[in-house]
């Protein structure tokens, strides 16, 4: 089966056999050298400027203005947008004007990919522009890109927003919609400044396994898969923490990673099935430290990203500079539910999550009843950024236990405009107390919580070996973005973020009709005559489909014989 062609599909193929026809590659397999960048020009360029007499530049066509024997075009490359002024005679100096009569104005078309060498001027109505002398053709489209309109003051109509197209299409989006490209720059800048801090602090970065045989670090459903030579299960992860403490064990003091992780769970606006994570593991400190050290790196990292502590988030301010204020989640529930949680059984916890009318069961434990009472009723009171701290035991498997009170651990999850941010934990160092919460959360398991822990053997037995006091984080980089950004999807943030199946519109091949029946000669024409497929035939009755291709033939004068009713009704057997 092949694709189903648009009108201007079939005349773009047109223009690439009649450029194939003239000798011109339409791909060029040699490289093209560019002196220059379009935002370097814009930026750099005056009137009258020396260095500019001999300047090459490679880009997409997005306008064509042909009038006569000159034309203006605009250019884009990665950086920006570039006039470009072609007059026939100058590039076309031989009798020979093909390269501008048939191919600039006739074969060439917007989202083709020429090189262009020239001198830089200003027109008469003070535009910078490149005077072109040669012209190449780089790369032909066959594809028509949506027609984004601007005005005289730079006004967008008709802009491409239907996300079914941006997302799934997303190279279409970054070519058409210029501004997603600086979504995914300052992307590339958390990222990069992260990375700077943290490689100033002498801190490592490193890789740890993405296919575990164990999906360990954090409580989450994985995607399971089978690893045929070793006939065994494993999972894509779920949190690299674990790897990483392994590594602390190791002798390393400060190990961090960038990590692709993934959950098998739920899609909206803010979860995707594969994001993006920052971990980080530094010995010798504790979640005090960290709370420090983390308030302190994203201050940094807005006034890398936007020049200021100060980012706007739907329509509201939130300020990322230091000190961020610090709440007990228990001290939380009550204040905003009138719940004293404080020393509660289960039973009692889930007592009080039903009379604030929530949805909870039998399966779920303490840890998971706390977070859905403070998920619902608490989480998004806290919009400035603020470190909720001090979570009970049963909600933090990895964690250690408070110093000043056993039910509590020592962590924090930091909240942005009623959202998680980052995860952090004084660390659990003690296999004892580990390996009897890895039993719990079995337990828990058993009750037919799909998203308990397993209990990784190893990662005890490396806690035996001996792992210093340490602290970790978990920092959303998708989350961060789009606080950053201002986006309310991560969609808009991830390059291709996970969607259903495509469905194309196919067309069946004269071969493909062939089969079904058709005559060679006629299996060329049963497209054009509106039959797309062997279904889109069989549709129709015999007689009505012998009457209408041959009243096709007529019509369109074809040479071929005229089918006989006996050869159309073979078609339906």
């Amino acid at each position: 089966m092949a694709r189903l062609l648009s009108e201007q599909e079939v005349l773009r193929r047109e223009s690439l056999s009649k450029m194939k026809a003239l000798g011109i590659d339409p791909y060029p397999a040699a490289e093209y050298e560019v002196s220059h960048k379009a935002q370097e020009l814009t930026t750099h360029y005056k009137e009258g400027a020396k260095g500019f007499e001999s300047v090459r530049i490679a880009g997409r066509l997005m306008t064509k203005r042909i009038m006569g024997k000159a034309s203006f075009a605009v250019l884009a490359d990665s950086t920006g947008e570039m006039q470009i002024y072609v007059n026939r005679d100058e590039v076309c100096p031989s009798e020979d004007k093909t390269m501008y009569n048939d191919v600039f104005k006739k074969l060439l078309d917007i989202g083709d990919f020429i090189g262009v060498e020239g001198h830089m001027f200003i027109t008469q109505t003070g535009e910078m522009s490149l005077h072109v002398k040669e012209m190449i053709v780089l790369s032909k489209s066959l594809r028509p890109l949506p027609v984004v309109k601007k005005d005289a003051d730079g006004n967008v109509y008709d802009q491409l927003t239907d996300p079914e197209i941006r997302y799934r299409q997303r190279y279409v989006d970054l070519v058409v919609n210029p501004g997603v490209k600086e979504i995914f720059r300052k992307r590339n800048k958390v990222i990069s400044t992260m990375r700077r801090i943290f490689d100033d602090a002498d801190y490592m970065e490193v890789e740890t396994p993405i296919l575990q045989p164990i999906p360990g670090g954090a409580a989450a459903r994985p995607f399971v898969t089978h690893h045929n030579a070793l006939d065994v299960p494993l999972y894509l992860r779920i949190a690299n923490e674990l790897y990483l403490k392994r590594l602390i064990v190791g002798g390393f003091e400060g190990v961090y990673e960038f990590a692709k992780d993934f959950r098998n769970e739920g899609m909206d606006k803010t979860h995707n099935p594969e994001f993006t994570v920052m971990e980080i593991y530094v010995a010798y400190k504790d979640y005090h430290w960290m709370m420090r050290f983390v308030e302190n790196m994203l201050e940094e990292v807005a006034k890398a990203v936007n020049g200021t502590t100060k980012a706007t988030i739907g329509d509201t301010s939130v300020d990322f500079k230091a000190p961020y204020a610090r709440v007990p989640i228990l001290d939380a529930i009550q204040e905003h539910t009138g719940k004293n949680l404080h020393g509660k059984t289960e039973q009692e916890i889930r007592d009080a999550a039903k009379e604030l009318g929530l949805d909870v069961d039998e399966t779920m434990g303490k840890g998971k009843l706390i977070d859905e009472i403070f998920g619902e009723k608490c989480e998004h009171h806290y919009v400035q950024p603020t470190y909720i701290i001090d979570y009970p035991v049963e909600m933090s498997p990895l964690s250690k236990k408070h110093r000043e009170d056993p039910r509590l651990t020592e962590r924090f999850e930091l909240l942005v405009n009623g959202k998680e941010l980052a995860n952090a934990y004084s660390e659990l160092n003690d296999p004892i107390d580990q390996l009897e919460r890895f039993e719990d959360q079995l337990k828990l398991s058993e009750k037919g919580d799909d998203e308990a822990m397993f209990i990784d053997h190893d990662f005890v037995r490396a806690l035996e070996y001996g792992m210093p006091p340490t602290s970790g984080l978990g920092i959303g980089i998708d989350r961060l973005t789009m606080m950053l950004t201002n986006q309310d999807s991560i969609q808009e943030v991830l390059f291709f973020p996970q969607m259903r199946p495509e469905k194309f519109d196919t067309v069946a091949n004269p071969e493909d009709f062939q089969s079904a029946g058709v005559p060679v000669e006629w299996s060329y024409h049963i497209a054009q005559a509106g039959y797309h497929t062997i279904e889109a035939l069989r549709d129709n009755k015999p007689a009505a489909l012998h009457q209408k291709l041959n009243g096709y033939r007529k019509k369109n004068k074809l040479e071929v014989a005229a089918l006989s009713l006996e050869v159309v009704e073979s078609w339906f057997i």
